[in-house]
C-alpha cells in the first residue's frame, strides 16, 4: 500500500484514468464501471457509445454468467429453508436420466461431468430451448466425465440449478428471483428481459475500426446460467454483498452471513497447474496477497463482458467493497482486467481508515485464568479477552491470520465451541482445580498445558 494518505478526489482520477486506458486499449464502443464502498460515495463512470441509447448510469449491459451468482445464491435460499440438501440428488426435485443424477453441490461447483450445453447447437442456432423442449432433451445430453472427477463448466448445470429452484420454490426461477432477491437487496436495476435502456452489444473487427452489432439472444430455459442485464452500480453493490453481506444484509434477510462464507469456502480449482482460479458454490474466489479474497464472477454473451467481484479480508479492504466492469464488446479482456485493476487500485490509493483502539471491559471472571500463554504438542498458543471474546492464537502465527474465537456452549460454564479460525466447530472443554482456576484444557481433545509436556503428561524439563 501506499505511504501516502490520497483524498477521494485525487483516487477517483486515477480510477477514471484506469478506465480509460481499459476502454481504449481493448477497443471497447461502450464501457460502464462502479466501484462501491461502505466509506465513500459511489463512484461510476461511462465511456464510449452505446448504441442508439444515452450511456449513463442507468445504462444496461447484459451480464452473461454473473447471473449464476444469483442462481447458486436463490439455492442456498432453499437449502437454508429446510427445501432441499446441497447433497440431494438433482432427481429429488426434478426429472433426470439416472446417468445425470448428479448432486446439487456437483451442480454448483461444476464438477457434475454433465455437458457444458444442453443438446443441440444453441451457439450455432441461437435458439435456446423452453423449459418443456430442455426437460425432455436431457435424455439426448451426456455426462463427458464422472462426477467429483474435475472441474468442467456448464450452463446445463446451471439451468437444472434454475429448475431446482423453481421446484422448490412452486414458481418460476424469474419469479424466484424477483422476490426474494432483487427487490429486498433494491436491485431494481437488474432484469431478466433488456429494457428500452439496453446498450448493443458488438464485436469488433480485430484488422480494422469496425464494430459489427451480435444478434440478441434469449436464452429461454438456461435464463438462470446467464439470462441477466443490468447497471454497474447495481452489479457492484451485489458483489459487495456476496463479499460482505453483513454490511449489505445486516439483518440476513436474503442470505445468512454464514451461509456466503461456506459459499465462498473453495470447493475445486479452474486449473490444478495453478489454483489461482477457485470455485465456491456458484462464486468463482480469486486469492490476492495479503490474505486478500476477490469473490463473484465473470460474464460473456454475444456482443458483452462483464465482471463483479467484491472484496474482503487484508489490511485497507473497506466494508461492502464491490466493483463491477460491463462492456460492449464481445472479446476485450481489458473489461474482465479492470474489475480487478480498480479493487486493488482503491486500496493502494485510497485504503479504508484505521480505527481506533478503546479500552474494553476486563474479561469475565470464569475466563480469567485462562488468559496467556498456554502449550500443546510442543507449541505455544496465548489466549486473550478481545472485543468481548475469549480468542487464541499461535505466536509464530502471521500477523494477519486470523485468530481462533470461542462461544460458551449454553448452560455448560466450561464447555466452549470455536466459531472461527483454526478448529473451526471443534470443543475447548476446560478443567479447573479446587480454587476454581482453570489449570488444563483439552482442544479438540488435545491437552492444553501451562507448561511444556510430553503426550505422557511429563514436564519437558523434567529429567
Amino acid at each position: 500500500m501506499s505511504d501516502v494518505t490520497i483524498t477521494p478526489d485525487v483516487a477517483f482520477r486515477r480510477y477514471s484514468r484506469a478506465t480509460a486506458t481499459a476502454q481504449a486499449e481493448g477497443r471497447v464502443p461502450a464501457l460502464s464501471v462502479a466501484l462501491t464502498r461502505a466509506d465513500r460515495p459511489l463512484w461510476t463512470m461511462q465511456i464510449g457509445d452505446a448504441g442508439g441509447v444515452p450511456l449513463d448510469a442507468d445504462t444496461r449491459f447484459r451480464i452473461g454468467s454473473v447471473t449464476k451468482t444469483f442462481t447458486a445464491v436463490l439455492v442456498l435460499q432453499c437449502r437454508d429453508a429446510g427445501l432441499l440438501g446441497l447433497d440431494d440428488p438433482v432427481s429429488a426435485h426434478v426429472p433426470v436420466p439416472g446417468r445425470l443424477d448428479a448432486t446439487i453441490r456437483q451442480l454448483l461447483t461444476h464438477t457434475s461431468g454433465m455437458q457444458r450445453e444442453p443438446f443441440g447447437d444453441v451457439w450455432d442456432t441461437l435458439v435456446a430451448p423452453d423449459d418443456r423442449q430442455f426437460l425432455a432433451d436431457l435424455a439426448r445430453a451426456e455426462r463427458v466425465l464422472a462426477p467429483a472427477r474435475r472441474y468442467h463448466y456448464s450452463n446445463l448445470a446451471f439451468a437444472l440449478l434454475g429448475q431446482v429452484v423453481a421446484a422448490a420454490r412452486r414458481c418460476s426461477w424469474a419469479d424466484a428471483l424477483g422476490e426474494r432477491l432483487l427487490r429486498p437487496l433494491g436491485l431494481e436495476a437488474i432484469t431478466v428481459e433488456p429494457t428500452d435502456r439496453a446498450a448493443t452489444g458488438y464485436l469488433v473487427d480485430e484488422y480494422s475500426d469496425h464494430a459489427r452489432p451480435e444478434p440478441a439472444v434469449d436464452f429461454r430455459a438456461l435464463a438462470p446460467a446467464a439470462q441477466l442485464w443490468g447497471t454497474a452500480a447495481d452489479l457492484a453493490r451485489w458483489a459487495a454483498f456476496l463479499a460482505d453481506p453483513a454490511s449489505i444484509d445486516p439483518a440476513g434477510a436474503v442470505l445468512a452471513s454464514a451461509t456466503l462464507e461456506e459459499m465462498r469456502w473453495p470447493q475445486t480449482v479452474t486449473d490444478n497447474s495453478l489454483g489461482a482460479l477457485q470455485l465456491g458454490l456458484g462464486l468463482m474466489i480469486l486469492n490476492r496477497p495479503d490474505r486478500v479474497v476477490q469473490v463473484g464472477h465473470y460474464g460473456a454473451m454475444p456482443g458483452f463482458l462483464a465482471g463483479a467481484f467484491g472484496q474482503h479480508g487484508g489490511a485497507g479492504t473497506p466494508r461492502a467493497f464491490g466493483c463491477a466492469v460491463l462492456g460492449s464488446a464481445g472479446g476485450a479482456v481489458t473489461i474482465l482486467e479492470l474489475t480487478h485493476q480498480l479493487l486493488d487500485l482503491a486500496v493502494a490509493a485510497d485504503p479504508a481508515d484505521v480505527p481506533p483502539w478503546r479500552p474494553g471491559e476486563p474479561a469475565p471472571e470464569q475466563f480469567r485464568s485462562v488468559l496467556g500463554r498456554w502449550w500443546s504438542e510442543g507449541f505455544p498458543h496465548d489466549f486473550r479477552w478481545r472485543e468481548g471474546r475469549l480468542e487464541a492464537r499461535m505466536p509464530s502465527a502471521p500477523a494477519n491470520q486470523p485468530a481462533s474465537v470461542f462461544a460458551q456452549v449454553p448452560g455448560e460454564p466450561d464447555l466452549l465451541r470455536t466459531v472461527s479460525g483454526r478448529e473451526l466447530g471443534e470443543l475447548l472443554r476446560l478443567t479447573r482445580d479446587a480454587s476454581g482456576a482453570v489449570v488444563r484444557m483439552r482442544w479438540a481433545t488435545y491437552r492444553y498445558t501451562r507448561t511444556q509436556e510430553t503426550f505422557d503428561g511429563v514436564p519437558v524439563s523434567h529429567p
